[in-house]
């Protein structure tokens, strides 16, 4: 069915329909034609019918009305008011023409108008008259009887226009005599229509006074409807009075009301008036703001004195001398009477129609109106159902009472002056239409489209807002009873009440107080029915949308069906809650337009109900993400489902992945929950924006008719509000109670500074569920209600309020929040403890929050008494010594509540920035409990030191609470607010120093648990990071301790005390000569070395150090030997050593640092220092020395000292380095030194992990004592924090190591030092226990027995176990997150430690003592030789077993073997061929190593997929395939606008497939569907600044613009069209505006940009290509139309960042078009693809760390290098390449790294905005650019390097021979070369100029040249230009260059080359001896080839050998061969 109303104007003829506006809809079955609409005339209104199914049926009927003039109010004052006082010798002005009132019009138009004044003197007389003729004020004629108030017309003139001079009327002064009362009246006459006429009248009290008038009037003016000199009143609204005094009124001492009660004089016309004298008595009640200038007088005046008909109201203003009166005059106005209602039938259903008739009412004013109400038992609780302008109409009503089904109906009747009589109708019947409804819903739910046969979908079809009305109250009614019951259900199942249901206001708890267990197919059937119902209310609401408001009683009806029908709040959908709040919005508005023109009761009702609908959908929309009701499957699927608008602009809310608060959990489920979360807030914010304008509309009608000290409450189950004027000073100590639990109390003193304002509004609102948080953190919030306090001035604005004492709030929590039983604690079965500690985690996700903590304690045996200490962060500690704890508190049995429970309260601020509490409780005994409990001024705690047992369990409850404010984002926020300690489970105190919206935080912590707790959250998957990094540690741990142990093993080959092969028996005089080799690399040898030890008296023969079982001599190594000799040497002078140079290669040669040789008898010491290598290769090439004895000058030198202390240092100091380094003689060993190192590595995890916390809140803490560097602060808690970490990981480490340093051998306890047993066995003494006794005298250490051992590992596990343990706690407490970013500053702490600071910290000692501290003959090196106390375990021996001396010793002679001069010459000779072929060897290797990884770093950072990526962008964009949008090809500015607009644009948004399916999922991406926009593309304008120019040599000016130049750059902002001032009303959108707006390049991020014809600024007029592809069109094509390009724009950037996600790069894209002066347009384009990634792959990664490797090796050698050579080094040019390849190499890294920061800001950025916003990637392509540029100059050099290698190479050595001999004469060439070709530059240049392009610049002209050389030209195009001058260029250019020059160079090079290779013939190349050295070698290894070279230098060497040979040199050794085969033969034996 359509309805279709028109409307034909019927005053001449009905045939002209008239178009009405568009505002009012015609096609409901019902019409609103608002006033003023129609012109005066008769209309036609016609309503036309047309059934959908059979458009031929059609209906019609019509109505006519007549528009009329409406009757003028005449006012002679302003106001209207009808009694003045006026001061006799005042002018008394009357002005009707001014103050008068048209309702038809806008303004009143006095010249329409004739004016007559009458005056007559009041209570005496009538107005003068001449047989019944009243006589006008300005007529001399003459009433004996009543005489005229004037006493000559000359006293009074008229004033008003020349049109209407009557229409004001001035009466001079004392022309009226005073102490009288006059009455003048106006009679008006329309000019136009003289039957319209109007009278007024005014009442003037003449007074001989000076005061000025005063003027009253109504607030409401349409209730105060004026009747002659009365105005009518309704005796059933208040009366609302206001008075002005418009003249000078600034000294006004006090105002006052009265009022009268007025009797007719039988007798006259005049009433007699009374005054009232109970005002006092009902001040405050009947009667606000008797002293103020608003007057409030309320209907229980008129109801309280019914017999009184008329009422004067009268304000007296009292001047300093005088007082001014002005007063209103009311006569009640009688109601409707005389009549009577009726309904039928008397009992029904829901859709049964009722049909009301209300016959027979009477009043003289005419009836407006019947509205009829409903109620079931409450009469408060009635509700309007229809209203109806005729007295018989049609309703549906709702059911009747649950258990009677009794209905009570009262209908209104209404007279046109608002006046209102109630009828009450007897009750009936009316049930529910159950079945209807049933068959709603299945028809709904089984088919939508047959909804439109169903009777109830019809009747809302109809769009009759009283039909609408009622069956969305009668439907709503059924449904909430129905909801209400499956509540009921699903909260008997075990659903808790508080995730399903938000409890109303004053709601009684549910009957489910316990958890119980949930049934599943209850919740099933629950969301079942939940989702049916939430969807048909979802349908139905779109019926009311669009009714329309058209009188108080139309907002009144909607407002009460939309009340009912949101009061389910988890039956709404975001689109019900939406609709339904646009709804309450429109009632809200219309409401606040009719305020002032409606009775105050009509108010109230309709904004009680409007503040119900608005609470409702408020509710309703943030239950769900308040997780207090469920989700519904329609909100779900609507949030989730493929828009069907979806447009692929990188902003579209759809695509958006910010809408994921999911974390990193980008599953589809966790996206489709964003979404949801995303719309459901996104409605949640419009609505809480619309529901605070709803609260401010209905706010600001309501105090239209509130008056100081008057208040209104509107307490309801979905929001109490309450509303009061007062004044400023009673605001102190005021107590504000909406509701019984929740309370408000202002502080004393509370003043706010408000001007000129001496009343404000106080308004306080509660909801029933605080609103959900816009942020991702978690809120307490849920459980909570809302409470909000506002003050308001008399404009409705929110004062500011910020006080500096606290607001006190009791915000109450959800009724049916159930709390969880209480844990019990069994604590008698823990025996010996001090306290039972439990654990609290406070910890917030958002650091704004803070929260309080409660303790509940509930001891199972009330008379027992309890201690509580607690300690935030850590475990608190009470006894005698140690008093580490935060608090106490005693719970003694008189300290129990009523339900049996200790409490104990900490509040949010004290809990400010801790994330745990642990506290502790015990029993009192007897004694404490006596001493304590019954003294409680006692200040300490009872200490205790002794454990003790409980002898009762209790059981424990923590909860912590929270009071939040809302910000101005919808953020709950805790700052500033205390938790007060009236807090408990269901509510919650707070104190607040400024007001807004309050909301209480509750949360039941789980169980306080001790330490074992973690355990539940121990599993691996939550915790893998601190699980893997013990495991990891763990087995790095055993991989040490297995090559600690094998260098042990190994370390035994460099330890002993030797005994010299070449000792006799028969000497008795013994040495100890400990010998020290270097550090040095291939500082050992295994060359024989002998030695000659010289003394004062003798020397030795020549001795040689051998030791047939171990190695000596090894690097690093100390080797001891014991020296026999015949008799003493005397004082020692020198020491002669040398070796035979036999060992193999690099061991022949051998670096000595010093040698010890002490005297075993006198012990004393003789130092023989050398610090020099005896090899043929190194130094002087010397391999024998002569050591003279040490001086004590000599012994204190520094570097002696030093290299003498430095390594041992390093390896003894340092731990970690000690497990690679250990001195081999220190009993320390390295597996006890690597188990020390992890057990001090846990320890200090342990230690760092539990100050984490601490540490990172002294980082954080920038305060005024911290020392900052940059963005770094050193704090007073960092420094502290590690001196504690440092003492206590120093104390159990120093302790460890001496515990292991001080354990005996096992299977030493009974054997002497090696030392003593050399001595014994050289000596042949036997080893008696007395030796053995004598040994350990001399121990002057401590020592632990061997089983000590067992106690020192057991020790270092228990330390290691303990720390893991808690590492892994603490770990666990972290979070795997927390837990990374710990491990992080860990891991980088002890590198830094180990690496770094230990090594410096070590050096430095050892320089501090080896500079200022000498002591030379400090060994502690040689102290294990020097002391006895050594002895090593059975497997550690170190001496190696005794044997008999054998009785063939013998002593070879002096004449051992010595190279003589010419041998040690030939064997430098060959040692250092071995040497430098083994340098050019490792040089070939390592540079071949360094180009391979160089070229496998540089490969592996281009991405093959470079070229492709440019190339299918430029052939997308640039279009060059295409004839019109070619975008190379532009040459106007409409080319460009047309490939913006039809090629780049629709390119930059993905759309449709081929096949026509949507682009789903390709938000931001390219219409290529592969590349993805990182924010948007910009286009950038720059322009220069418009000239005017005068042309020389002619009288022109004209504006000339310029080439662009960084000085005439146009940096000025203008409106769009390049306009100075908008001159057009145009409204473009923010995109235009902005485009026309300079921005700097700070602000863009942009950068200087070079073009082919210039050099461009970072700055520009940016338009950004965000939004739509509609919308970017639209405004491309705006930007056309305003001429965005002209004449001044010389530049245009299109700038975007692409990122391809198959092949993992970005592109960075550049279109730039450069507009030249000359008018022409050139364009270019930039693709600079690159990647983000610093390594793809491990390799790359291992590849880059060995790069630097080789280039800190490279580093060294150059250093070494120039060390070396000093000056000559950089004479070299290979010397530069080396540089220069380590400068870029570094360089390189350190771009490396700012791209890494790069990368991670661009990392976080686009995390934090998931790529949905721009960024600007142009610096990071600037990075990567010169990181491109660096490498590639790296594999440049490194490969240009490759000819170094050329010089190995005969014929390759000749290139850079010829190039190095050449290079003076290229030189000069190049200089001569140069100058000609400059010349030919400038000669083609200035010639071909303006001819060419080639030659349009000197760059151009020289590439030109260059090719012209390289023989690549074109000759005709040279003709063209210039037939003469151009060949004649051409021909002298090829011949001087190509000829003349080039074969010049040629000649040189020739020439010079000749002369190399000449020289080279007789000139060997030393390196090319050296490789034909190295490829001998290699022919004798392999057996290939000829080595007849290499024998030739084996027989000479021979010879060499056979000359200097003696055969009796020969003897000692066949001796020597002799005895020991004697010895092998004994030994046999």
């Amino acid at each position: 069915m359509i309805t279709k109303w028109t409307i034909n104007n019927c005053t001449s003829i009905c045939s002209q329909q008239i178009v009405v506006d568009q505002t009012i809809s015609t096609t409901y079955s019902e019409i609103f034609i608002p006033a003023r609409t129609l012109s005066y005339g008769l209309y036609e209104l016609k309503l036309t019918v047309t059934m959908v199914a059979a458009p031929r049926m059609i209906s019609s009927a019509s109505a006519y009305i007549e528009i009329t003039q409406t009757g003028i109010t005449p006012n002679l004052v302003q106001l209207g008011t009808l009694y003045v006082t006026h001061g006799y010798q005042e002018d008394l002005i009357l002005n009707p023409g001014q103050y008068s009132i048209d309702p038809d019009e806008n303004s009143f138009n006095g010249t329409d108008w004739t004016y007559e004044y009458y005056c007559r003197i009041y209570s005496s007389y009538n107005f003068p008259n001449i047989q019944g003729v009243l006589i006008p004020i300005d007529d001399s004629r003459i009433d004996l009887q009543n005489p005229s108030c004037l006493k000559n017309s000359t006293l009074l003139q008229y004033r008003g226009s020349n049109s209407s001079l009557k229409s004001s009327i001035k009466i001079l002064p004392a022309a009226l005599p005073p102490n009288r009362t006059y009455q003048f009246m106006v009679y008006m006459v329309n000019r136009r229509n003289s039957s319209r006429t109007a009278t007024g009248y005014l009442l003037v009290q003449v007074e001989i006074i000076k005061s000025p008038m005063i003027y009253t009037a109504c607030v409401i003016s349409t209730l105060c409807s004026e009747n002659q000199e009365f105005q009518l009143v309704n005796p059933t609204t208040q009366v609302a009075l206001f008075s002005i005094c418009p003249d000078n009124c600034t000294i006004i001492k006090n105002i006052t009301w009265n009022v009268y009660q007025g009797f007719a004089n039988g007798s006259s016309t005049t009433v007699q008036w009374v005054k009232f004298n109970q005002m006092n008595l009902y001040e405050n009640n009947w009667f606000f703001g008797v002293n103020t200038s608003n007057f409030t007088a309320t209907n229980q005046l008129f109801l309280n004195n019914p017999q009184i008909m008329y009422w004067q109201f009268e304000v007296m203003y009292s001047f300093s001398s005088d007082t001014s009166l002005s007063a209103l005059n009311f006569i009640i106005n009688q109601p409707p009477t005389n009549g009577s209602c009726s309904i039928s039938p008397l009992n029904g259903t829901t859709s049964t129609s009722f049909t009301i008739s209300c016959p027979d009412w009477f009043d003289k004013d005419g009836i407006q109106d019947y509205s009829l109400y409903v109620y079931t038992a409450d009469i408060s609780t009635k509700v309007i159902i229809a209203f109806s302008a005729v007295s018989n109409f049609q309703v549906f009503l709702p059911a009747g009472n649950d258990t009677t089904l009794l209905l009570n109906i009262s209908i209104n009747i209404r007279d046109t002056s608002n006046c209102i009589t109630e009828y009450y109708m007897s009750p009936i019947t009316v049930r529910s239409d159950s079945e209807g409804i049933n068959k709603l819903i299945t028809t709904f739910q089984n088919s939508a489209n047959a909804l439109t046969s169903n009777p109830l979908i019809r009747i809302l079809s109809s769009g009759n807002q009283n039909a609408i009305g009622q069956i969305i109250t009668s439907l709503s009614n059924e449904f909430n009873n129905i909801n209400i019951k499956n509540l009921e259900d699903a909260i008997s199942n075990g659903i808790s009440a508080t995730t399903i249901s938000i409890s109303s206001l004053g709601e009684s708890q549910t009957s489910q107080t316990t958890i119980v267990s949930v049934n599943n197919s209850a919740t099933i059937e629950y969301n079942s029915q939940l989702n049916s119902y939430a969807n048909v209310r979802d349908y139905l609401i779109t019926f009311t949308s669009n009714l329309l408001i058209t009188t108080s009683d139309s907002i009144k009806l909607q407002a009460s069906s939309l009340a009912r029908f949101t009061e389910a709040t988890n039956q709404l959908t975001q689109k019900t809650s939406m609709l339904a709040s646009d709804k309450c919005y429109q009632l809200a508005q219309a409401l606040y337009s009719m305020a002032n023109k409606i009775p105050y009761e009509d108010v109230q009702i309709a904004a009680n109900q409007i503040s119900q609908c608005a609470s409702n959908v408020l509710t309703a929309i943030n239950g769900p993400l308040q997780q207090r009701t469920s989700i519904l499957d329609l909100d779900f699927s609507r949030s989730t489902n493929f828009p069907s608008d979806y447009d692929t602009d990188l902003e579209s809310v759809w695509a958006h992945p910010n809408l994921v608060d999911g974390g990193n959990d980008y599953s589809w489920g966790a996206i489709e929950q964003g979404r949801y979360n995303y719309y459901q807030k996104q409605a949640a914010n419009q609505i809480t924006t619309q529901v605070n304008q709803i609260t401010s509309l209905l706010t600001s009608a309501l105090n239209i008719h509130l008056n100081i000290g008057q208040n209104i409450t509107m307490n309801t189950s979905s929001v109490i509000m309450s509303l009061e004027t007062t004044s400023i000073n009673s605001l102190s100590n005021k107590l504000v109670e909406p509701m019984g639990d929740a309370k408000i109390r202002l502080p004393s003193n509370f003043n706010i500074n408000i001007q000129n304002n001496e009343t404000i509004s106080l308004r306080s609102i509660i909801q029933p569920l605080a609103s959900s948080d816009q942020s991702q953190t978690q809120s307490y919030t849920n459980l909570s209600t809302s409470i909000s306090l506002s003050l308001l001035d008399h404009n409705g604005n929110e004062i500011s309020v910020h006080t500096n004492q606290s607001i006190e709030f009791i915000i109450p929590r959800d009724i049916n929040l159930i709390l969880p039983s209480m844990n019990l604690q069994n604590v008698t079965s823990l025996n010996h403890i001090l306290f039972n500690l439990h654990y609290v985690n406070i910890t917030q996700s958002n650091i704004n929050i803070t929260v309080s903590l409660h303790f509940e304690m509930h001891p199972l045996q009330i008379t027992l008494a309890y201690l509580l200490i607690y300690k935030f962060d850590s475990t608190p500690q009470l006894n005698s010594s140690i008093n580490r704890i935060d608090g106490w508190s005693l719970f003694c049995p008189s300290n129990l509540t009523s339900d049996d429970h200790y409490n104990y309260f900490i509040d949010n601020q004290r809990t400010v920035g801790h994330q745990s509490v642990i506290f502790g409780l015990r029993e009192l005994n007897s004694t404490e409990k006596k001493k304590f409990c019954s003294n409680l001024t006692i200040n300490t705690p009872p200490i205790l030191d002794q454990s003790f047992n409980f002898t009762k369990n209790y059981e424990l409850r923590t909860y912590t609470s929270g009071c939040y404010y809302l910000d101005k984002n919808n953020n709950w926020q805790s700052d500033g607010l205390l938790v007060g300690p009236l807090t408990d489970h269901y509510k919650t105190q707070c104190f607040s120093t400024h007001l807004t919206t309050f909301a209480g935080g509750f949360l039941v912590l789980p169980e306080p648990i001790n330490w074992n707790y973690v355990f539940a959250n121990a599993g691996f998957n939550k915790n893998k990071t601190i699980y893997l990094t013990v495991i990891c540690l763990s087995i790095i741990y055993f991989l040490l301790i297995i090559y600690a142990r094998y260098k042990d093993k190994k370390d035994i080959e460099k330890l002993g005390v030797t005994i010299l092969p070449d000792n006799l028996k028969q000497d008795q005089y013994f040495y100890q000569i400990i010998v020290f080799t270097g550090h040095r690399k291939r500082s050992g040898t295994k060359s024989k070395v002998h030695f000659i030890l010289a003394g004062d008296q003798d020397e030795t023969q020549v001795r040689i150090f051998a030791d047939p079982n171990r190695k000596i001599f090894q690097r690093g190594g100390i080797d001891s030997f014991v020296m026999s000799v015949e008799k003493s040497l005397g004082p020692l002078n020198y020491i002669r050593l040398w070796h035979d140079n036999t060992g193999p290669g690099g061991s022949a040669s051998w670096f000595l640092k010093y040698i010890i040789v002490r005297d075993l008898q006198t012990m004393e010491k003789s130092y023989f220092i050398c610090q020099k290598w005896l090899a043929v290769e190194k130094d002087d090439g010397l391999i024998e020395r002569l050591l003279p004895i040490a001086g004590e000058l000599q012994k204190q030198e520094f570097s002696y000292l030093l290299a003498k202390k430095a390594y041992y240092s390093v390896s003894e100091g340092h731990l970690w380095f000690s497990i690679f380094s250990r001195p081999p003689s220190d009993k320390f060993t390295r597996v006890q030194r690597c188990t020390c190192c992890f057990v001090f590595l846990f320890q200090s995890m342990f230690l760092n992990i539990l100050y984490y916390n601490q540490i990172s809140e002294a980082k954080a803490a920038n305060n005024t004592t911290s020392l900052s560097f940059g963005p770094l602060y050193i704090t007073p808690q960092q420094i502290g924090i590690g001196v504690i970490v440092e003492i206590l990981v120093f104390v159990p480490s120093l302790l460890l190591i001496q515990f292991f340093r001080r354990i005996r051998s096992r299977h030493n306890q009974k054997q002497v030092s090696a030392l003593h047993q050399a001595i014994f066995k050289l000596k042949q003494l036997p080893i008696t226990k007395t030796s053995i006794e004598y040994d350990k005298k001399k121990k002057g250490q401590i020592k632990f027995p061997w089983w000590c051992i067992l106690f020192a590992y057991g020790f270092s596990l228990l330390l290691t176990v303990i720390s893991i343990f808690f590492i892994i706690v603490k770990g666990i407490e972290f979070g795997d997150l927390k837990t990374q970013k710990w491990l992080t500053s860990l891991v980088s702490g002890f590198f830094s430690s180990i690496f770094l600071v230990q090594p410096i910290k070590i050096i430095s000692v050892a320089v501090f003592f080896a500079y200022i501290i000498r002591k030379p003959d400090n060994d502690k090196e040689a102290a294990e030789y020097m002391n006895d106390d050594v002895n090593l375990a059975h497997d550690e021996e170190y001496f190696p077993a005794i044997e008999d001396i054998s009785p063939f010793n013998h002593r070879s002679g002096n004449n051992t073997n010595r190279l003589e001069e010419g041998e040690v010459a030939f064997a430098r000779e060959q040692r250092l061929k071995h040497v430098q072929m083994w340098a050019i060897i490792r040089e070939i290797l390592n540079y071949v190593g360094y180009l391979c990884l160089l070229y496998v770093i540089i490969y592996s950072n281009q991405n093959q997929n470079a070229f492709l990526q440019v190339q299918h962008l430029r052939n997308f964009f640039l279009n060059t395939r295409s004839t019109n949008d070619d975008y190379t090809k532009i040459s106007t500015m409409g080319q460009y606008w047309n490939w913006l607009e039809n090629n780049f644009v629709e390119n930059i948004r993905a759309q449709q497939w081929y096949n026509g399916d949507p682009p789903r999922n390709l938000s931001g991406y390219l219409n290529d569907k592969t590349n993805r926009f990182i924010g948007w593309a910009t286009m950038r304008q720059l322009r220069i600044k418009s000239q005017s120019c005068h042309i020389q040599h002619m009288s022109i000016q004209s504006e000339c613009q310029y080439d662009y130049s960084l000085l005439n750059n146009e940096k000025g902002s203008f409106q769009p069209g390049w306009n100075s001032t908008n001159q057009t009303n145009q409204i473009y959108s923010s995109s235009i505006q902005q485009a026309f707006i300079y921005q700097t390049g700070d602000d863009l991020k942009t950068y200087i940009s070079i073009g082919k014809f210039g050099t461009y600024g970072s700055g520009g007029y940016v338009y950004e290509f965000r939004g739509r592809l509609v919308d970017l069109q639209t405004n491309l094509s705006q930007l056309y139309q305003l001429s965005w390009i002209d004449s001044q724009t010389r530049a245009i950037f299109i700038q975007f960042t692409l990122y391809n996600p198959n092949i993992q790069l970005f592109t960075s894209a550049t279109f730039l078009t450069e507009f030249s002066s000359t008018g022409g347009i050139y364009t270019q384009s930039s693709f600079q693809p690159f990647s983000l990634q610093l390594f793809t792959s491990l390799g790359q990664i291992m590849c880059s760390i060995f790069y630097i490797i080789f280039i800190i090796y490279m580093m060294c050698i150059q250093i070494q290098a120039i060390v070396r050579q000093k000056q000559n080094y950089f004479r070299h040019i290979w010397s530069f390449i080396d540089i220069g390849i380590i400068i870029c190499s570094w360089t390189c890294v350190g771009i490396y790294i700012v791209r890494y920061q790069e990368s991670n800001h661009i990392g976080e950025l686009f995390q934090e905005t998931k790529g949905f916003s721009y960024i600007n990637l142009q610096s990071t392509v600037y990075i990567n650019d010169i990181l491109t540029l660096l490498l590639s100059f790296c594999c440049f050099f490194g490969t240009i390097k490759l000819i170094r290698l050329a010089r190995f190479h005969p014929k390759l050595l000749l290139f850079t021979e010829t190039l190095k001999y050449a290079w003076k004469e290229i030189i000069s060439f190049l200089f001569m070369f140069m100058i000609i070709f400059l010349a030919f530059i400038i000669l083609f240049y200035l010639i071909l100029n303006s001819k060419l392009y080639t030659c349009s610049n000197l760059l151009y002209t020289t590439q030109m040249l260059f090719e012209m050389t390289l023989m690549k030209f074109d000759v005709y195009q040279l003709l063209d230009a210039d037939p003469i001058l151009g060949p004649i260029c051409f021909s002298s250019f090829i011949f001087t260059i190509v000829f003349v020059c080039m074969t010049m160079f040629i000649t040189i090079i020739s020439d010079n080359f000749r002369v190399v290779r000449n020289n080279l013939k007789f000139n060997h190349n030393h390196d090319q001896q050296i490789v034909r050295f190295m490829f001998n070698k290699v022919q004798r290894w392999t057996k290939i080839g000829h080595d007849d070279q290499w024998r030739e230098y084996e027989e000479r060497d021979q010879q060499m050998r056979d000359q200097y040979y003696d055969p009796i040199e020969s003897f000692p050794d066949k001796i020597d061969q002799l005895l020991d085969s004697l010895n092998r033969v004994l030994e046999y034996d």
